[in-house]
């Protein structure tokens, strides 16, 4: 990750994780609503990806919480691991932030860890799981 850190002013720094993403989340829930991600916004970030700009602010949504600033520093996996690291990422901040929003983050399922990662491949095989056709002659 970068060493540029933003400053911690009153900022709840958690990590979130999904697949091979891992994301830094610094939240100040009395903020102005701004909401950065590796130094850009969620539109420039994700662009035509609206699923995963969706995934993001619904923490947010979920705590009623519009004016909180939000930075991000996310590496690693794909458009859809990232923005699941940052939503288990930014619930955990909200949860650290007031412990009465552990229950709707809970029931959303915004803080289990979702531990599913991609099988390796076997050797002998092309893939993981999938096998070389079968021929009988």
């Amino acid at each position: 990750m970068d060493n540029q850190k933003p400053p911690s002013n009153g900022k709840i720094l958690t990590v979130g994780k999904r697949k091979t993403a891992i994301a830094k989340v610094w939240l100040l829930p009395n903020g102005e609503g701004k909401y950065i991600i590796n130094g850009k916004t969620p539109d420039q970030y994700f662009g035509s990806h609206h699923w995963q700009k969706a995934a993001i602010i619904r923490p947010l949504a979920v705590a009623k919480l519009d004016k909180a600033d939000v930075t991000v520093k996310v590496v690693g996996g794909g458009v859809t691991g990232q923005a699941e690291a940052i939503r288990h990422g930014l619930a955990r901040a909200l949860v650290k932030a007031d412990a009465k929003f552990k229950k709707p983050m809970r029931d959303q399922g915004f803080l289990t860890r979702d531990s599913r990662i991609v099988e390796r491949k076997k050797p002998g095989r092309p893939k993981a799981r999938r096998r070389f056709q079968f021929s009988k002659r």
